[in-house]
């Protein structure tokens, strides 16, 4: 008999049963790594038989047999047929929690009371988590880890059935937050939605622009901008079905814009340069407050070190502040265009920048900023 015992031990699951994951893109097949990764039963279902087959070749689950009785349905699909879905499964299962993962909870939840389907077993849910590209192929276990997960109860909501999906999200490194579907579609019209229409508005500037104002393109303009690689057909519905607070933001927004641009017209006219001054103060109050690592509100100082370009360099910058007993908080890394070198932004907390940078020098690397 051969001796197993190096193998890694399997972490036991929270959620019991089956799980039948509808969808097989990038949500629903990184839940089911996830699952599979606790030993957890899974079964795929997807419109699409070519996605359906890639998730499964990729081991994201299994295909549906006959005698499948999912204790959980968990359907991630897109926000236009999500309604549809919905009602099918808890027609279809009736012994199991259906819950779902899509990133507007009101207008669903309002179609589906329209259409006077029993939603006794239905918990709405979203984990906040997500990558640029889609599908089977780019699913990884280990999306949701340290993610918001938010679930929307109601008052027909079981505290068994409540229980089940919290299991869910905290099997897969989730942090389960409890948000009412109103709650949730106005949070994330400002976080998320908003957000994904201004880098895309900025992008689409660039269309036109001349290669030589894009070589200049920093850090900063690419990490403005990274969200507007986004699939535009999913985004149209995102934005469609969370539309009303999403202008809500927008005009807030569209205000702000105009008060800067009035104050740029004249930047010498009495009161502008204070306008500017105060939109750029605001946002710094409000990065602020932003949660930090972990989901705390600690702020960390930065360190900018020049790296060549070669091979192992940045292993040896991170052994070397290892031994330094610098923690590397947070990594950025730019690359200088024409140069043979980058430049890696290190976030560390207050207390560790001087030790950082004089035990760096010491060895021999160039400190290009710090902001202590």
């Amino acid at each position: 008999m051969s001796d197993d015992s190096s193998a890694p031990a399997r972490v036991a699951s929270r959620v019991q049963g089956t799980v039948r994951i509808v969808g097989a893109g990038l949500l629903g097949s990184s839940v089911g790594h996830a699952l599979r990764a606790r030993g957890v039963d899974v079964v795929l279902a997807d419109a699409s038989p070519a996605q359906l087959r890639l998730a499964v070749d990729y081991g994201a689950g299994r295909l549906p047999a006959a005698d499948d009785r999912p204790a959980l349905v968990v359907v991630a699909v897109p926000p236009d047929v999500i309604a549809d879905v919905i009602q099918r499964e808890l027609a279809d299962h009736p012994e199991a929690v259906v819950t779902d993962v899509a990133s507007v909870k009101l207008e669903p939840l309002r179609e589906l009371r329209r259409r006077g389907a029993d939603l006794t077993r239905y918990i709405g849910s979203h984990p906040l988590a997500g990558r640029e590209r889609g599908g089977a192929i780019s699913a990884r276990a280990d999306i949701f880890v340290g993610r918001p997960w938010v679930v929307c109860r109601d008052e027909e909501t079981s505290a068994a059935d409540l229980a089940v999906v919290e299991a869910l999200a905290l099997d897969l490194g989730a942090t389960p937050i409890e948000m009412s579907p109103e709650e949730h579609d106005r949070a994330v019209a400002l976080v998320s939605h908003v957000p994904q229409i201004v880098a895309s508005l900025l992008a689409g500037r660039f269309v036109e622009a001349p290669d030589e104002s894009l070589r200049l393109a920093g850090q900063g303009v690419r990490d403005t901008t990274r969200i507007a690689a986004s699939a535009p057909e999913l985004w149209t519905q995102i934005l469609g079905a969370n539309a009303a607070p999403v202008v809500d933001v927008l005009d807030r927004l569209a205000d702000d814009l105009s008060a800067v641009s009035a104050a740029l017209r004249e930047p010498d006219a009495a009161g502008s340069r204070r306008a500017v001054a105060d939109a750029i103060r605001r946002g710094n109050d409000g990065v602020d407050r932003l949660p930090g690592k972990h989901g705390q509100n600690r702020r960390f100082e930065s360190v900018v070190v020049m790296v060549d370009d070669t091979p192992g360099q940045l292993g040896r910058l991170f052994g070397e502040l290892g031994e330094l007993e610098v923690n590397v908080e947070d990594l950025r890394l730019e690359h200088s265009p024409g140069a043979q070198f980058g430049l890696a932004e290190i976030s560390v907390v207050p207390g560790a920048v001087r030790r950082a940078v004089d035990g760096l020098q010491a060895r021999g690397w160039k400190i290009a900023s710090t902001n202590d």
